[in-house]
């Protein structure tokens, strides 16, 4: 007797929508997520396609919609979007660096139905703001920061740390509670798009984290529920990989400004994979049926020793990206994980980081800012390696 055919579990609908509506952005930071070569990247969704995207991904089943960049607000049509993605039941959220962001485009917003707003910070000092964004932008963000709470938005800050404003948790924090943040998003640098590029510059000492977990804390018990402070460790100083996206094609659903459909953040970067494209298929095709989506769902696709490990279930193996920098295979286990083969190459850039030594005949490496100038340049270097 024939033994019965193993069939794959069918995926849960998405919950999150994250609409990337342009790659363009008044900032230039060093850990941006975008991709490096975000240049060739042309040719963005019209409103109308935007909307149907919208509409089909609600019909899916997902409930919250990030609006999402570069900077949202270089879109014209944003308010448009606000209110069809409104009419439609979504939860809305604005991710924003506050520039362009005006008194009569927040009233226009909070008119057109947007929930919630997350302005982001790079600093609590107008000097290291504004060299690591590489604009003059500090005082316009606390002004913006003040329209928010007039408009009555519940309000997240957001802070990108590394090792040039880990020494300032305790002023950042200050600073969010004297803007009456409700939250307070520490969110450690992750090494994808830009920040991957400028690695070296930006990785901390396991010092800085561990006295800025410490002030962290100290604050939590000092204030309470006066703003809720969330302090997100970087993967390579655990023993454990976080569970990316919460498992591939899970709950998240990216769409990039020329209508790529991303499983993760990140996903152009994989080799190998072909991406679907909201143009060519619809978004329940995309979700369900597109190769990109299922290639590594469940864990047929895992190697050892995340095929026979307990705890498959609760990471998934880990970021794809990250084993595809750090291993050179996406499908390999995470190297941050202490049981990966590989694990040996964070640590080692771990002790670089705390050792950073430069003869003195060599001058370090400068920050990478993200400039249309240097995503040029580095496509094109990229083209000239794969050929």
């Amino acid at each position: 007797m024939n033994a019965p055919l193993a069939v794959k579990p069918v995926p849960s609908p998405p919950y999150w929508l994250l609409a990337e509506l342009t790659y363009r952005c008044p900032l230039h930071c060093a850990f941006c997520y975008n991709p490096v070569n975000y240049t060739a990247v042309r040719n963005e969704l019209s409103t109308a396609e935007w909307f149907t995207v919208m509409q089909q991904a609600r019909a899916l089943g997902a409930v919250q919609l990030g609006f999402s960049g570069g900077e949202p607000l270089l879109r014209d049509d944003l308010e448009e979007l606000v209110t069809e993605a409104h009419r439609l039941g979504f939860y809305t959220n604005l991710i924003t660096s506050g520039v362009g962001l005006t008194e009569a485009r927040i009233k226009a917003l909070k008119d057109a139905g947007l929930d919630h707003i997350q302005l982001s910070f790079q600093d609590s000092t107008k000097e290291l703001n504004d060299f690591l964004s590489s604009t003059k932008t500090f005082d316009l963000k606390k002004k913006v920061a003040a329209l928010i709470k007039q408009y009555d938005y519940p309000m997240v800050l957001n802070c990108v740390l590394h090792r040039h404003n880990l020494p300032h948790v305790d002023k950042i924090i200050e600073m969010a509670l004297a803007l009456d943040a409700e939250y307070l998003e520490l969110a450690n640098t992750q090494y994808y798009g830009w920040a991957m590029k400028n690695r070296d510059q930006l990785m901390p000492t396991r010092e800085q984290l561990r006295e800025a977990e410490e002030v962290v804390a100290t604050y939590r018990a000092r204030i309470g529920k006066r703003c809720k402070i969330l302090f997100v460790i970087p993967d390579y100083f655990e023993d454990r990989p976080k569970a990316c996206m919460n498992g591939w094609g899970s709950v998240f659903l990216g769409v990039a400004p020329d209508g790529v459909a991303l499983p993760c953040h990140n996903a152009r970067d994989l080799p190998g994979l072909s991406l679907p494209n909201v143009r060519a298929m619809s978004m329940q095709e995309i979700w369900y049926d597109s190769s990109a989506f299922n290639k590594y769902r469940g864990d047929d696709w895992m190697q050892e020793p995340c095929r026979s490990c307990p705890e498959k279930a609760k990471d998934f193996g880990g970021c794809r990206c990250q084993a595809l920098m750090l291993a050179g295979d996406a499908a390999a286990t995470d190297p941050v994980c202490a049981k990966s083969p590989l694990r040996e190459r964070v640590d080692q850039i771990i002790f670089h980081a705390a050792n950073r030594t430069v003869p003195a005949a060599v001058a370090e490496q400068p920050i990478i800012f993200r400039t249309d100038s240097n995503s040029r340049i580095l496509a094109s270097a990229a083209a000239q390696t794969k050929a």
